[in-house]
Parts: structure tokens; sequence; C-alpha cells
């Protein structure tokens, strides 16, 4: 019985050395054109004065009335990013048929040129102007949250409904089903779990941002941190920080159970 050969590995173009040569290039020139001065790190003063600044975040304040307005810090930065990641995957997923192809290749390529607007622009700039729109508070935060999530959230969901299987779907088509029917009945389910686990990893990346957001005033742990920090108040800083690294973590736990358990 004859041993079927392995066909030969593909060769690399010329085009793609090209590429990663240029990319080489660009790291390179990166290293070379950016000031290193590693060597400060490790002078004598370098190391007194971080000692010194890292001294003064010991013992974290642990008033009862403080830890209080940590919980509800807490509480508020968690709603932020739960509701703007919501509201993100609910645009996406607007965003996301359109942007797969379904409408046609215009409203494709405008819609992608959306997206990469909307994912273009960080976190915190969508929350400085948001902030003069309505105001100060948590409501700005969660506003910035959902319109940077949402761009990215649309590509994602776009990419997974272009790359699933189209056999579900031409087998309905050749049975005269509808084109709603199809999607939600052969295109939805088997994307799903893809969606579901990008949705779930943009929670962990907005619990982060949300933390931070509280920078330009727009509530939660981030506002509070910015507030002792500029005062000095060092051992309630360092709560603060405990709390965010806490409820990071704890959302990080939660998030990898939900995505293991839809992969199963």
């Amino acid at each position: 019985m004859s041993q079927a050969l392995a066909p030969p590995p593909p060769r690399m173009r010329w085009s793609s050395i090209v590429l990663l040569l240029g990319l080489m290039s660009l790291v390179a020139a990166s290293f070379i054109s950016l000031p290193w001065a590693l060597e400060g790190f490790f002078t004598a003063d370098a190391v007194r004065t971080t000692s010194e600044f890292l001294r003064g975040f010991a013992p974290p304040d642990l008033a009862p009335n403080f830890l209080h307005r940590i919980g509800v810090a807490t509480l508020e930065t968690l709603a932020m990013s739960a509701l703007g990641t919501l509201l993100a995957a609910v645009l996406g997923m607007c965003l996301a048929l359109p942007a797969s192809g379904r409408f046609g290749r215009g409203a494709r390529s405008v819609v992608r040129s959306l997206q990469n607007m909307l994912r273009a622009v960080p976190e915190l700039v969508w929350a400085s102007i948001l902030l003069i729109a309505v105001g100060l508070g948590p409501f700005a935060g969660t506003l910035a949250l959902a319109v940077h999530t949402a761009g990215v959230l649309g590509r994602l969901f776009a990419d997974a409904l272009e790359n699933g299987s189209p056999l579900p779907e031409a087998a309905l088509r050749n049975n005269g089903v509808r084109p709603i029917a199809v999607f939600l009945y052969a295109t939805l389910p088997q994307t799903t779990p893809q969606i579901l686990s990008y949705t779930l990893y943009r929670w962990e990346n907005n619990i982060r941002a949300a933390a931070i957001l509280g920078v330009v005033g727009a509530g939660g742990l981030g506002q509070m941190l910015k507030y002792h920090l500029s005062l000095f108040q060092m051992e309630q800083a360092a709560t603060v920080i405990l709390a965010m690294l806490l409820l990071v973590a704890l959302v990080d736990m939660v998030s990898l159970q939900l995505r293991r358990a839809l992969t199963r």
C-alpha cells in the first residue's frame, strides 16, 4: 500500500521577508532613538527616594468609615464596567452585521471605518469629551467605556460572523428559509460561544479601564485614588490601590471560569 507523500512546505514570499525585515528595523530604530537611562534606577539617591515613597503607603487606612467609602466606590466601578460592556456588546452586534458584509461591500467598508474610529480613540479621551457633554460622574465613564468597547467588540463580532462555517447557512437557504431565520438558527448558534468569550474578556479590560477613568473625574475608585494622591494621603491611596487589585483579581477569576464553561 503506497504511503501518501506530505505536501512540500510553502515557500516564503519576498513580500513577507521584506515586511519582517521592516518590522525588525522599526524595533531596532525604536531602541536606538529612545533615551534609555536604566542606570538611574540603581543610584543611591533613586533607591533612597523610592524607599521613602513606598514607606508612605504603609500601613493602609482600614478605618470603618473609609472602608465604607471604598466599598461604595468599588461597586460604582464594577457597575460602570458591567453596564459599559453590556451596552458595547449590544451596539457591537448591531455594527457587526453590516461589518461582516451582510448588507453589501459599501456598508461593510463604511461600518468598518466607523469601528476603527471608535476604538482608535482611548477611553480616557472619550471620557474627557463626554464629561463636557454630560458632566462629572460615572455616567460619562460608562458611556466612554461603551463607545470605545463597541468599536472593539464590533470588529471581533464581525470577524466571528465572517469566519463561521457557511454550510449550515447554505443548507437552510437551499430549503427556502428566510435570511433572518438563517442568521438566528445557523450563524448565531455557532458563533455565540466566541461572542460571549470576547465580551467577557473585554469586561476584564473594562474593569481596569473603569478604575483609571476616575482620574479625569468619571467616578469610582480612580477618582478616589486621584483625590488622595493629590493630597499626599498615602495610607488612603494604598487602600484604594488594594481595592483595585482585589476587584480586578475577582473579575478575572469569575470571567475565566465563565469562559472555560463556554468552551467546554
